[in-house]
């Protein structure tokens, strides 16, 4: 998908407010509850294993419900990393203390071959 580069340029404003980890990061550090911020129709297709599904148009909204542990390392991933980069800077703001985005998201993911779940 292309971007609009106003799009582009607010993540790039926004990424060195945030802790972006790789994928090899995210699986060799089982800390992290792992949170698919992707639209409804995105996470039926498919998404990664244990994740949790708050879309980015709710995950601000039903977070502090969900996940009301504001200590709790979250690790929030998208289709490339751009929208998750963004709910991990709102999540600070809202005083969670260890959020990251994964970069590069799903399409990181399949990219490796890795496993899916699907509901």
């Amino acid at each position: 998908m292309k971007h609009n580069p106003a799009f582009l340029a607010l993540v790039e404003s926004i990424l060195p407010q945030i802790t972006e980890v790789t994928i090899e990061h995210y699986q060799a550090n089982q800390k992290y509850t792992l949170i698919d911020v992707r639209e409804d129709h995105e996470w039926n297709k498919g998404h990664l294993p244990k994740a949790h599904h708050l879309g980015k148009g709710i995950i601000e909204r039903d977070i502090e419900t969900r996940f009301p542990d504001k200590d709790m390392p979250l690790a929030l991933y998208c289709g490339g990393g751009y929208r998750s980069a963004m709910a991990a800077l709102n999540l600070q703001v809202m005083g969670y203390s260890e959020v990251v985005s994964v970069a590069g998201g799903y399409k990181a993911w399949l990219e490796r071959q890795l496993p899916l779940e699907t509901d």
